[in-house]
């Protein structure tokens, strides 16, 4: 089996146990490696892969906090912890809103869990640790130096998303811990930024920990949070000089059964300018809950065209969790 503990981070990285308040080995012990395997037929299985491998972080008994795109429609699920040993998992649910997973431990861990902390109340230039399943070795000592709005390709926005650096290099799943030793948010994607002279650096992309708590307890019980599913399209989108153009579609998704191809811009949704990913999504959003009928205009070819997207719920298309 591959693992995630296979590589380190350079020492001059490494977070020093004398810069923290808190035991730093200690709160490292309850970081753990993720492996999950995917169904090849699952709708996940093409654009993420059948194995994937990230990190996690125990906030309860058993109950270990990951970025859900590790998770999603896992057969099978290892965790590897600090000490070596290797454990049985089970995926309870995953939010797509937020991007958060979460995993139970089929088996004692003995392992002490990390508090969930307050990411609103940490400031620009904090000290934190973006920490990796694998102790000092595999964690950063990194600092926070932004939050604002996100919007992902996969129809994916966050009004204020965390961003750290120095990057980690396997950061999916990674743990942000706080100046107090407790959870800040969860790694989710590396991304470049711009600096000057030209030069650009990678940094992390971090789910604030707030987003959490109003959907842990329907995480653990029901799978997903209590509200209605938002209209899914199935489209991925980026921005390009200033316009929203198709970049891909799902397979047998709303916007393939209705003809949305890559490259087709999008000018508006329901009558309302589009300006922006995040924009476009929120508008979409705000028609209803899934199944509602999206009206689009699209320039193709030289030509506007008006199509009615019949969108659906992400999660129907999705392999849901065996109990074990």
């Amino acid at each position: 089996m591959v693992s995630v503990m296979d590589w380190k981070v350079p020492p001059s990285a490494q977070p020093k146990p004398e810069n923290y308040r808190y035991d730093l080995d200690q709160a490292l012990t309850a970081v753990v490696g993720v492996h999950a395997v995917i169904p090849p037929d699952a709708f996940t299985a093409e654009t993420l892969g059948t194995e994937r491998f990230g990190n996690g972080v125990l906030i309860g008994e058993g109950l270990v906090l990951t970025i859900g795109y590790l998770i999603t429609e896992a057969e099978t699920v290892w965790l590897s912890l600090i000490d070596g040993r290797a454990v049985p998992g089970h995926v309870l649910g995953y939010d797509q809103a937020t991007g958060f997973g979460l995993v139970q431990a089929l088996a004692r861990l003995d392992l002490p869990a990390l508090p969930l902390g307050d990411s609103s109340a940490v400031q620009i230039g904090d000290p934190m640790v973006l920490a990796g399943a694998g102790g000092r070795q595999r964690s950063v000592a990194a600092r926070l130096i932004g939050r604002q709005e996100f919007a992902g390709y996969w129809e994916y926005v966050l009004d204020e998303a965390l961003f750290t650096a120095p990057a980690h290099p396997h950061w999916g799943g990674t743990a942000l811990i706080g100046p107090t030793g407790d959870i800040i948010g969860i790694g989710s994607l590396q991304l470049e930024q711009a600096r000057e002279g030209g030069r650009t650096e990678f940094i992390n992309m971090v789910v604030p920990i707030d987003l959490l708590k109003p959907i842990l307890d329907d995480l653990r019980t029901r799978g997903q949070p209590n509200r209605p599913p938002r209209p899914w399209l199935g489209l991925y989108a980026t921005e390009i000089d200033d316009k929203v153009v198709i970049v891909g579609v799902a397979k047998n998704g709303p916007a393939q059964r209705a003809d949305l191809r890559t490259g087709d811009i999008v000018l508006a949704v329901s009558g309302t300018e589009v300006r922006g990913l995040a924009g476009m999504f929120r508008k979409i959003w705000s028609l209803g809950p899934a199944g509602v009928e999206v009206p689009l205009v699209t320039y193709r070819d030289g030509r506007m065209h008006e199509v009615r997207v019949k969108s659906g719920d992400r999660n129907r298309f999705l392999k849901t969790p065996r109990l074990h």
